[in-house]
């Protein structure tokens, strides 16, 4: 199946089956994720509390482990989410927001991906590089730098050695398992001047990797960036500032079509 209908038929199965995802996230964009997974069709629960978190794991279609306001607690709760989930064979998918600004929230993601079986390491390049041992500078939770050839290569190392898939924002997305790599070129710029959305993709990545039956993780999660990216592109067509660009984009989650998603991706594989 090309990607771009594999685009379409992921995002129809999400709207018509309504995953429940299951966010460990921080306190900025609980609710923007949220009304991001419930435009896209989704089913949203954010719950942390180390008393539920290992059987609301066990219900969900899909992990989301969120570092963005981290604290010990919630590693904790993260972790033992992660191998509720990894019991099930349930997708978790790991956002390691601003690891290698801090010791301590690269230690964090570290720890999890010792002790959590993790399917998708989403993050921007300075995170990822953090992670997978390339050199990178950071501002903050922001990227500081482009995915470069010595990332793509110890990218496609990582996913092959921790068996997962990798994908990388930027201004072409990466998402590879090490085997296959594909470029993801849709989005916009305004995306980024808007809180959220990176951490908002994070979550859609769950909800298509919770309806991927029939397809390689590392092609719904290429779908998954191609979507979310084709939504920012809609969105600034109709609102050009970032308040009004946040609703048109919830908008274009809810409504873009499979027509417009099978003639509007631009995503490419590279060859290995």
């Amino acid at each position: 199946m090309q990607i771009e209908t594999l685009a379409a038929v992921l995002a129809a199965r999400v709207r018509a089956e309504s995953p429940l995802v299951h966010n460990i996230t921080n306190f900025v964009v609980m609710n923007s994720s949220a009304n991001i997974l419930l435009a896209a069709g989704a089913a949203p629960v954010m719950a942390h509390a180390p008393e539920e978190v290992a059987e609301m794991a066990g219900i969900a279609g899909a992990l989301v482990l969120n570092i963005g306001t981290l604290t010990v607690p919630w590693v904790d709760s993260m972790i033992a989410a992660g191998c509720a989930a990894n019991a099930k064979g349930t997708p978790v998918i790991l956002d390691p927001v601003g690891s290698g600004a801090t010791a301590f929230r690269t230690a964090a993601c570290r720890r999890i991906l010792r002790d959590v079986r993790v399917s998708v390491l989403r993050g921007n390049a300075s995170e990822i590089a953090s992670l997978v041992g390339v050199t990178a500078s950071t501002r903050g939770v922001d990227a500081a730098d482009g995915i470069t050839p010595e990332l793509e290569a110890a990218a496609r190392v990582f996913a092959l050695r921790e068996s997962c898939v990798v994908g990388i924002s930027g201004d072409r997305d990466l998402v590879t398992d090490g085997r296959r790599l594909f470029r993801v070129a849709n989005g916009h710029p305004l995306m980024t001047r808007v809180t959220g959305t990176g951490c908002g993709l994070s979550a859609v990545v769950g909800a298509f990797c919770a309806v991927a039956r029939d397809c390689e993780p590392v092609e719904a999660v290429a779908a998954a960036f191609g979507f979310y990216g084709l939504c920012g592109e809609t969105a600034f067509r109709a609102a050009s500032a970032p308040g009004s660009f946040y609703s048109a984009f919830l908008d274009a989650l809810h409504t873009v079509s499979a027509p417009e998603l099978e003639c509007g991706l631009r995503i490419a594989e590279t060859p290995a």
